[in-house]
């Protein structure tokens, strides 16, 4: 099974979930495990069913197969009590993701098993400017790929400029952070 030790599962997240600080909102138990690249699969923004996200105001991000392309990612390992929540912050249960496995090569040339999701039955659409700021953020915090960087970097948004009450919470959480660290 996927993480190999009882108790623990490994999550391979690729979109807002790259922000640590995104993904522990809802899921404290995550730790950091490695950086991973998916062959032969591609970044994808979209709406479900055509419908913007309520959260986001955008598209969000999904994977697809893709022969030759690759995607840059983060392993998490997580408690396998994390799961529901994690399913529920993916909109498994309303059909957005369905939950897949695969498998990732990490920069030491490891193969992982992990879960991961993707987007069903969708329509291509621009992510907002603050989903993909906080993708660019997640991407530099655990220093992925420059060039993989650059790449999300030149993503084109749909300019929406209205409020994003998940941004101010992860803005807070960041915040909160720097204070404590202090």
């Amino acid at each position: 099974e996927p993480g190999g030790e009882s108790g623990c599962f490994l999550y391979y997240a690729y979109g807002s979930n790259l922000l640590r600080q995104r993904l522990l909102l809802s899921n404290p138990s995550a730790a950091l495990c490695a950086l991973a690249r998916l062959q032969d699969f591609k970044l994808e923004f979209g709406h479900h069913q055509g419908r913007t996200s309520s959260v986001w105001h955008g598209g969000t991000a999904t994977i697809v197969q893709s022969p030759g392309d690759e995607v840059w990612g983060i392993v998490w390992k997580m408690n396998i009590c994390s799961l529901s929540s994690l399913d529920k912050q993916e909109g498994v249960e309303d059909g957005l993701y369905v939950p897949i496995e695969v498998n990732v090569h990490t920069q030491a040339g490891k193969v992982l098993t992990c879960r991961s999701y993707q987007m069903q039955d969708y329509v291509c659409g621009p992510p907002s400017p603050q989903y993909k700021k906080v993708i660019c953020m997640g991407a530099k915090q655990n220093g992925l790929p420059t060039d993989y960087l650059e790449k999300l970097e030149a993503i084109e948004t749909n300019n929406y400029a209205g409020p994003v009450p998940i941004m101010e919470e992860i803005e807070a959480a960041i915040k909160a952070e720097k204070i404590n660290s202090a």
